[in-house]
C-alpha cells in the first residue's frame, strides 16, 4: 500500500462513517471515539508508510504514543461521513511528531484535530528503540515533500483557561 497526497501536499488518511454505537446521549459522537477514528486513520497512514500492522509482525516494533491533543471543532452525527489528512511535523530517531484534520466529508468543516507524539518501541523489550533507516527514511523523504505547508495553527498550543488581566482598584 502507498499513500496518496493531495494537491496541498497534505496525505490522505482516507475516510469512515460516525458508527451508530459512538453516538452518546447528547446525540453526537462521543468525544472517545474522535480519537478511536483519528487513530484508523493513522492506521492507514503507517500501513501506507509500511510501518503498520505487518511491521509489528514481521519487525517486533511498533509506534506508542507518548502524548495526545485533541480540538472538537465541529459536531458530527451518526451517519456523518468523515475525512482524514495527515501532516508530518518532525521527526528523529525514534520520535514521531504529526498532525491531523477530520473534515465532514460533504459539508467540508472542520470536525477535529489531534496532534500526537509517538515513539519507536522494540516489542520485545516494550521499550524505546532507534527506527529503522528504511522507516527513518520515509519519515524524511515526507517531511520534505511538506516543507512548503504552514505549521497549524493549533499544533503546539499549550490547554489552559485564558484570563484577563485583573483591573487594578483605584
Amino acid at each position: 500500500m502507498s499513500l496518496t497526497f493531495l494537491a496541498d501536499g497534505l496525505v490522505d488518511a482516507g475516510t469512515e462513517a460516525v458508527h451508530p454505537d459512538w453516538i452518546d446521549y447528547n446525540g453526537h459522537m462521543n468525544v472517545a471515539y474522535y480519537v478511536l477514528a483519528f487513530d484508523h486513520a493513522l492506521d492507514r497512514v503507517f500501513d501506507g508508510l509500511g510501518i503498520g500492522a505487518a511491521y509489528v509482525r514481521d519487525q517486533h516494533a511498533s509506534f506508542f504514543v507518548l502524548e495526545a491533543h485533541v480540538n472538537y471543532v465541529g459536531e458530527v452525527k451518526q451517519g456523518d461521513p468523515l475525512r482524514f489528512t495527515f501532516q508530518l511535523l518532525d521527526h528523529d530517531a525514534k520520535r514521531v511528531h504529526y498532525f491531523m484534520h477530520m473534515h465532514h466529508a460533504t459539508e467540508g468543516y472542520l470536525a477535529a484535530t489531534l496532534e500526537q507524539i509517538t515513539v519507536h518501541v522494540d516489542m520485545g523489550t516494550r521499550r524505546s528503540a532507534t527506527m529503522p533507516d528504511a522507516a527513518a527514511a520515509q519519515f524524511a523523504n515526507m517531511l520534505a515533500r511538506q516543507a512548503h505547508l504552514p505549521r497549524p495553527a493549533e499544533a503546539g498550543r499549550p490547554i489552559g483557561i485564558k484570563r484577563s488581566p485583573a483591573k487594578v482598584a483605584g
